[in-house]
Order: C-alpha cells, then structure tokens, then sequence
C-alpha cells in the first residue's frame, strides 16, 4: 500500500511545514493546507523520508478519529511507523477491530488501542476521553480530528436528521474533543492538533451544500483556536478526492451513469 501524498503534512507535526506535491511551504499554526490532488490510500510503498518525523514522534501519543478506514487508517499506519502509541476510534465489529490490532501489532513496534466510538453523541465522546485518560493520564500529544462521512443530496430534499449527524460528527466532535485536551496539552507546554477539512472546506459543490457548510466550519474552528502560545499548533488539511472505500463506490456509480469506464470517471 502507498501512502497518499496527502499524508505528507505530518511533517508539520514537527517542523512546522508542509509539503504540497513535494513542494516545502510554510505551514504556521492555525494555517490551512490546501491539496487538491487524487491520490491513493495504499499504505506499503512509503517513498518518502521519515526518518525526521520518527525522531519527533517516537514513544508519543496519537489519537485519530475516523481511523478504522479510509484517510485516518493511513494516517495512523504513518504514526505507527514512527513507533508513536496509537489509539484508534471509529465503528467496526470485533472482529474488524481484532484483525486491525493484530495487523499493527505484526508490523510495528508501537502500542496501538482501540476505543470504539460514537461521535455524533458528546455521551460518547466523554467516554473515550475518560477511556484515554486511564490509559495515558497526562493525555495525547497529537489529537487527529479526522472522521467523516458525505451524504450527497439537494438541499430541499436533506433529511434533517442527516443534518444534525453529519454536524455532530465533522464540526461539534472536533470541539469537544480539543476542549477536553487542549488543557491538557497546555500543561505539558505542547501539542499537535490537525483537522481533516476537505477541498469542499475551500469551494461548494451541487448536491453537496451541507458537506461543505461543514467542513467550512472546521477551517474556522482550526484557524480560531488559541493555543500558539502554549506550544501547541493546530492545521487544517483540505484534501481533494481520495481513492477511499467511499469514493471507489462514487466512482463506480458515475462510470454507471455515464457509460464510461472506472479509470475515466477517475
């Protein structure tokens, strides 16, 4: 599996920049970072140098959201390479969740948890802080808000509940989730935020108003936060399409309907 570039960012983590089409660009706290490539999510074929993020994130801990599939799950195949401890979250049967521990344990030397969640309820969300907390009592040092979903639809036809899940979970589990670590981070003197925007975050689309109203939120909430002083950063990454699980089936879908093949729907 490779790496998408879109991962490279995690550089940031600990020099503060990141990379665009292998491009170096400054990357202040409270930036956002632009990508708006396709790309895949195979993780194996790493051709990049990490050996730099490795020394920085060795023995840390990182908590990513959204990491049982997709963007996060690669993300958190990146961290476990540089031996960071990881804590997984998302949804997935026990034996999806058995069979993702098992994969980390066989190929890197970190410790990896899982802590299935529901972040559309702050009842949940207050449980796996609880849950981190008795695991690593002085918190995380690198908090990825990375979950997601997109439910394509008119406006006047949105189910309103739709509205209030996707809110939950891409806007409100971001904030609740920094309120409860960011004091912990202060005391240690610092940290690492990242939320996973989109392109969507920079432009609006058809169909896909209400994904895009929220991941405008999240570049707002990033940029806002007020932790610089404190030695923490936090980035916003507004990816364009990736080749997830998701996207495949979109893709598929307009190959359907417009009689054309899957590589030139791509």
């Amino acid at each position: 599996m490779r790496v998408p570039r879109t991962l490279k960012w995690l550089d940031s983590l600990s020099h503060h920049r990141a990379v665009c089409d292998g491009t170096f660009v400054p990357a202040a706290a409270g930036s956002v970072i632009p990508h708006t490539y396709t790309c895949s999510l195979e993780t194996e074929k790493v051709n990049y140098n990490i050996m730099s993020v490795e020394r920085h994130l060795d023995g840390k801990v990182e908590l990513v959201t959204g990491s049982t599939s997709g963007i996060g799950l690669a993300i958190a195949h990146v961290l476990a390479k540089t031996g960071a401890s990881i804590i997984l979250t998302g949804f997935g049967d026990e034996q999806l969740t058995s069979k993702l521990k098992e994969d980390f344990s066989s190929k890197y030397k970190c410790r990896v948890d899982y802590i299935a969640t529901d972040l559309s309820k702050v009842a949940d969300i207050n449980e796996l802080f609880t849950s981190v907390i008795k695991l690593y009592p002085e918190g995380v040092d690198v908090l990825i808000n990375n979950a997601g979903y997109n439910h394509v639809c008119l406006v006047e036809e949105y189910p309103e509940e739709k509205w209030d899940d996707m809110v939950a979970v891409m806007l409100s589990a971001p904030f609740h989730l920094c309120k409860r670590f960011i004091p912990l981070m202060k005391k240690k003197g610092c940290g690492r935020i990242v939320i996973t925007s989109s392109v969507h975050g920079m432009i609006s689309t058809a169909g896909k108003a209400v994904y895009s109203a929220v991941k405008h939120g999240v570049v707002g909430l990033g940029i806002a936060l007020e932790v610089v002083e404190y030695g923490i950063t936090c980035n916003t990454i507004c990816p364009g399409f990736v080749e997830t699980a998701v996207t495949q089936t979109q893709i598929a879908q307009l190959a359907k309907d417009n009689g054309i093949s899957y590589e030139q729907a791509k």
